[in-house]
């Protein structure tokens, strides 16, 4: 059975959102996104992220968390829904930003909400250079994003890397994007489409269509 509840991941920057809108228009998809901009927090974070670290990530998970429950009232006209984050993400977040202190009152808010998250049934790894993600930070010219840098995205990355090296929760779909142009190419577009639709099993590594032809 092909998915029905797939989530894209990836460190910021990496185009989780232009994805899952491609996605949504070709499945005829319900597309569900985080709104970065409502959290209040969020500049103030970039600004000084140890004082506001621990505001920002629980802003987020409580918005997520309300997103979530949304889900269980998908209408029926949307059989698909694509979500440009996982919920677990926050942790990700969190383990990166926050002291040992805040870390063990965040998961212990955490803990209590994940067990009436949803789980997806496909979950899309998007991976790309650090210098690729600073260059697409700048082109897109959020302002509070501005101040954000290559050490800050280093770590994030490296956060990334071990959560999903050890993440086996859902069916998993890993994807760099420096091999592929799913908005400039159709023709990466319907194979990444291709092996979405495919039952979804274990962790698999997306090999564009045209490497190797």
């Amino acid at each position: 059975m092909a998915a029905k509840y797939i989530a894209i991941e990836g460190v910021t920057g990496v185009g989780k959102t232009e994805l899952s809108r491609l996605i949504s228009e070709h499945l005829n998809a319900r597309q569900v996104l985080e709104e970065p901009e409502e959290n209040p927090f969020l500049p103030l974070f970039y600004e000084e992220p140890s004082h506001y670290g621990f505001q920002t990530q629980v802003f987020f998970l409580l918005s997520r968390y309300r997103q979530q429950q949304e889900l269980h009232q998908i209408d029926l006209f949307h059989s698909v829904v694509v979500s440009n984050y996982l919920f677990a993400r926050d942790r990700i977040y969190a383990h990166a930003v926050l002291n040992d202190d805040e870390l063990a009152l965040y998961e212990h808010l955490a803990d209590t909400l994940q067990e009436q998250i949803p789980r997806p049934d496909l979950v899309i790894l998007l991976q790309d250079s650090v210098s690729h993600l600073m260059q697409r930070i700048r082109d897109r010219g959020r302002g509070y994003e501005q101040v954000i840098d290559e050490e800050y995205l280093s770590r994030l990355s490296e956060a990334y890397t071990h959560f999903f090296f050890h993440y086996s929760e859902t069916p998993l779909l890993v994807v760099n994007v420096s091999e592929v142009d799913f908005e400039g190419n159709s023709e990466d577009l319907e194979d990444l489409l291709q092996q979405i639709e495919s039952p979804p099993a274990g962790t698999r590594y997306y090999k564009p269509v045209h490497v190797g032809a």
